[in-house]
């Protein structure tokens, strides 16, 4: 049997709930940096909640086509061990951001179809982790966090050599799912276990942990 999925929890938006995700079982914790997300953070404030994450737990800072001075001032102020780039980052910049923050960069990739997941492939060689998630439709406000869905039957039997993380539309009752199509050791989830935009529900959260991380996938 394989090890237990990895969850990473993303829009943690106060100390107490950045407590809740570690408490959960989570290996991630995500802060948002998006002005149009309802999960968006100050670096003040981020900075106030990731000082106060459990030991062991990712702090895992969400950007989209963010800007040098933006970096300095994000990698400065709040104490994280990861950037997750979001928005369209051609490979070069992905690079020059992981040169510029010394920090391990999450590319995350849209796919809706199969000519998508060539993306991935280039991706992959420059990027330390690649985040799988549903590309958004035309004209959505958000990059990521829309609850969509996308076909993981496109995953089946696909790998990268870089760790890869399953995202777009996953909650309690689909993640195993999810997990037994693709095959993914690690996933991630914003929306899904919220009660309403932005204000995430604890139970939900206990409830995809444990759904995650007790499906174990058969080692094939």
């Amino acid at each position: 049997m394989s090890n237990p999925v990895r969850v990473k929890i993303c829009g943690v938006t106060n100390q107490q709930l950045m407590q809740d995700v570690g408490n959960a079982g989570a290996q991630y914790a995500g802060l948002v940096f998006f002005e149009k997300s309802p999960r968006c953070l100050t670096l003040q404030k981020a900075r106030s909640i990731a000082i106060e994450a459990p030991t062991g737990l990712a702090k895992v800072a969400l950007a989209v086509n963010p800007s040098d001075s933006f970096l300095d001032s994000l990698v400065t102020e709040v104490p994280l061990d990861m950037i997750q780039l979001h928005g369209n980052e051609t490979p070069q910049r992905v690079t020059e951001i992981k040169q510029k923050t010394g920090l391990p960069v999450m590319k995350a990739v849209g796919v809706a179809e199969p000519e998508d997941l060539k993306n991935l492939d280039i991706y992959a060689g420059v990027a330390d982790q690649l985040m799988v998630d549903a590309k958004p439709a035309k004209g959505a406000k958000l990059p990521g966090g829309n609850g969509f869905t996308f076909d993981w039957r496109l995953l089946q039997g696909r790998r990268w050599t870089v760790p890869w993380m399953l995202a777009g539309g996953l909650n309690p009752e689909n993640v195993a799912q999810a997990i037994t199509m693709t095959g993914a050791q690690q996933v991630d989830v914003s929306s899904g276990v919220e009660s309403s935009p932005g204000k995430k529900d604890k139970q939900k959260i206990i409830d995809f942990v444990r759904a995650a991380q007790t499906h174990s996938l058969a080692v094939v």
